[in-house]
């Protein structure tokens, strides 16, 4: 077995649910697979060293998850390549590297432990740095453009649709009260704000008051939710009969669209329901490899309890 190195940035993120992803993907030693949520490799190496005459393709929009990627793969030589990309681009990633057919994707959803765990991109509520969030740097808009530039009717809207957070009003209130003295600049101005516009009561126990707000924004800045199902069905386009697709998610909002495209995808049909004939034409194209979402066995939470929230759902090309 091939020996990993440590890669050179230190790319903290374990990889969640790792055997159970390999085993809904399937594997077949000749095949072509995409990770298109890269991180640190874990996924792409466990993927890319069961190849044999098959390539795997590892994407990722961080410059430091390009770099630990590259390093944590490079024993495997040309089974693995790694490109710097959004996977809601899989499609164009695929067609530039002269490959038609997959077979087939990991997405493993959300913000990874290293972007959390380095102060300096302002993911975190725990520490104190420039308000950025951008998974990928080369990014116009960052946090310090949606938390000074967004109008208070906006932020509300995304502090409780993408936070669900229910102190929103108060929140995006107190936030364009704030700049309007200043820019609001670090994390640790934007938490002390948040603080404060809670009512003490919501600050007891349970999570830190900013999680949801900071959970906001950044989906926000970086549109995650908004390229979910185009990549799905990109996805889906790509991949030969028999071919899988496995996304592993960490909040609700990112799990409801997955099982709704999917169950889509399975149902084929779009007609309305009492028709006593399809019109539409539409067949599947998936089927659900397990009905329900596969969630961390007791071991893996208590050996990396950021796994908690985490579920996998599995689907195959008819």
């Amino acid at each position: 077995m091939m020996e990993e190195r440590k890669p050179k940035v230190n790319f903290s993120h374990r990889s969640v649910l790792l055997d159970e992803c390999i085993e809904g993907l399937a594997i077949d030693p000749d095949g072509i697979y995409i990770d298109g949520t890269a991180g640190g490799g874990g996924h792409s190496f466990e993927i890319a060293r069961r190849l044999r005459g098959g390539r795997l393709i590892a994407i990722d929009q961080d410059s430091a998850a390009i770099e630990a990627a590259s390093e944590r793969l490079a024993p495997l030589g040309e089974r693995a390549i790694v490109v710097r990309n959004n996977f809601r681009n899989l499609a164009d990633v695929c067609e530039e590297l002269g490959i038609f057919e997959i077979d087939g994707l990991l997405l493993d959803l959300g913000v990874s432990s290293y972007q959390l765990d380095t102060p300096e991109r302002g993911f975190s509520y725990m520490s104190d740095a420039r308000l950025d969030m951008r998974m990928d740097k080369r990014a116009d808009r960052s946090a310090y453009e949606v938390v000074n530039e967004y109008s208070e009717e906006k932020l509300k809207k995304i502090l409780y649709e993408y936070g669900e957070e229910r102190f929103s009003p108060a929140i995006a209130s107190a936030i364009v009260r704030e700049r309007q003295k200043k820019p609001i600049e670090t994390t640790a101005e934007l938490t002390d704000i948040i603080k404060r516009a809670m009512p003490s009561y919501a600050k007891e126990g349970g999570h830190h008051p900013a999680k949801k707000s900071f959970q906001a924004i950044r989906i926000e800045v970086n549109s995650e939710l908004d390229v979910i199902e185009p990549a799905i069905r990109s996805a889906v386009r790509l991949l030969k009969k028999g071919g899988r697709i496995a996304i592993i998610t960490f909040h609700s909002l990112e799990d409801r669209i997955v099982k709704q495209t999917f169950a889509s995808l399975a149902a084929g049909c779009t007609c309305p329901r009492g028709l006593p004939i399809c019109v539409c034409g539409n067949k599947p194209s998936l089927k659900l490899v397990s009905r329900k979402a596969i969630l961390p066995t007791p071991i893996e939470l208590e050996e990396n309890p950021r796994s908690r929230s985490a579920k996998l759902r599995v689907a195959e090309k008819i």
